[in-house]
Order: C-alpha cells, then structure tokens, then sequence
C-alpha cells in the first residue's frame, strides 16, 4: 500500500502534504488501496471490575432475643419458623419483618476468599469490597425472605 505522495486531492483539488491518509478538505481518502469500512471494530469485551462484581444473599442472620436481649446467630431457612433462645430457652418466631426480632447484621462466605464475613444489615442491598480479600461482593435480600 503506497503513502500518499502529495499533490492536489482527486474530488476537491486542494493541495494535500505527502503522507496523508484524508484530504484535510473534504476528508476524502487519498489511498485509492484504502476503503473507508476497511477498519473492523473490536468485540465488545465487559471489563474485569465489573465481571468479578458476585451478587451474594445472607446465610444467616444476627438477631437479639426478643427475651434477654441476647445476640443470636440464625440460619436463613429457619425464617417464618419458631425458635429457641439458647439462652434463656425463650421461644418466639424468626420472622425478619417481625419488631421484637430484628436483625443487626447477617453473616455469609465471600465468593472470593471463602472467608465467613458478619456483615452489618445496613449493608444488605449494596454493593461492597471483601474486607479480608477486597474482592467485589453484591449483598442482595434472598428470594423468599
């Protein structure tokens, strides 16, 4: 493919310097070897930041007993049923939309580290980094709670 050797543009006439791909003019192609679709654009590749984003949902729950108001650790598939205090052997329902045993925090593994993370419930929703390994961690509701 020979560069452009100067000389008067082929559709508007003005004079273009040597090596010129466009007429400066009228943007006309000066490389009769070029056509003006001969550039391929590039697949579309997502970037890795947002790929490694992992949508993660709560493997259990913190809660204080609605009895003694200590902190109990609770698996989400005992949500909607009756519970037990393993303190004060206090039974109440585990309902997470229930006022007397609300949830302070939740606890899940990191998709990245394999690392059992507590998790603040304010967090639940959002979008945040691993504070063992900064991996990025998506903390959605589950389905059915």
């Amino acid at each position: 493919m020979p560069n452009w050797p100067g000389g008067d543009c082929p559709s508007c006439g003005e004079w273009m310097p040597p090596n010129q791909v466009r007429c400066r003019n009228c943007r006309t192609l000066l490389n009769e070897d070029l056509k003006p679709d001969s550039v391929e654009v590039p697949q579309f590749v997502p970037l890795q930041e947002i790929e490694s984003m992992v949508e993660v949902s709560p493997t259990g729950y913190y809660i204080l007993c609605p009895h003694c108001d200590k902190e109990l650790r609770i698996n989400r598939k005992y949500v909607g049923q009756g519970v037990s205090c393993k303190f004060c052997a206090g039974s109440f329902r585990f309902d997470l939309s229930s006022p007397t045993a609300k949830p302070v925090a939740f606890y899940s593994d990191c998709p990245h580290c394999a690392e059992e993370l507590r998790v603040a419930i304010k967090y639940l929703g959002m979008k945040v980094a691993c504070k063992l390994c900064s991996g990025k961690i998506h903390f959605v509701p589950n389905g059915s709670d």
